[in-house]
């Protein structure tokens, strides 16, 4: 810490580690095998929109750039909050980790960080559960999500979860920090 951030208490924060996704697909396995929980194929990167045409274009950039090959299409959302979500669909799990890095990726490049909220992935059990693995961008964390019904989730889920993919995820240690996502799209 620099002698001014010692006079005024504060510290610089620590950047985002993104590369923490590429943990997902052996998180990915460890639910399967351990849990039965297969991925959806669904994941989604959460931020604030922005104003103005550079923020557009950046958006329309990245857009273009997930759907230039043969994989499914990226869908644009504005949930009941306001906030946009980049949904990616992908039948590989490391495929969809690189799509969703790669959004975050442009938008940092693009001076956009500072929107960016959080990133899912989405997994389903075959008796029909729902569960997502949520990223928190400013920590670097995971933490699972796992809804049960209308802005109802199954905490005991949850806790499992957190015990099963603590040695392949940073798992988020603050519960508190661990928010609904309800109705989020992807998930």
């Amino acid at each position: 810490m620099g002698f001014w951030q010692t006079i005024t208490g504060r510290s610089k924060p620590k950047p985002p580690k993104m590369d923490a996704l590429f943990a997902l697909p052996a998180a990915s396995l460890t639910l399967q095998t351990s849990a039965d929980f297969v991925m959806t194929g669904r994941g989604a990167i959460c931020f604030r929109a922005a104003e103005g045409p550079a923020f557009a274009q950046t958006l329309a950039d990245t857009v273009a750039l997930l759907d230039a090959d043969d994989d499914p299409d990226v869908e644009q959302v504005t949930d009941q909050f306001g906030f946009t979500w980049l949904v990616a669909r992908q039948e590989d799990m490391g495929a969809l980790a690189t799509d969703l890095h790669a959004v975050v990726t442009q938008l940092e490049l693009q001076g956009f960080a500072h929107t960016v909220l959080c990133a899912l992935v989405s997994f389903t059990d075959p008796s029909g559960r729902s569960l997502a693995l949520v990223y928190l961008y400013k920590q670097g964390t995971f933490y699972p999500f796992a809804p049960t019904g209308h802005q109802q989730r199954d905490n005991v889920l949850e806790l499992q979860v957190r015990d099963l993919v603590k040695t392949d995820l940073p798992v988020e240690p603050d519960l508190s920090r661990w928010m609904p996502l309800w109705g989020a799209p992807g998930l």
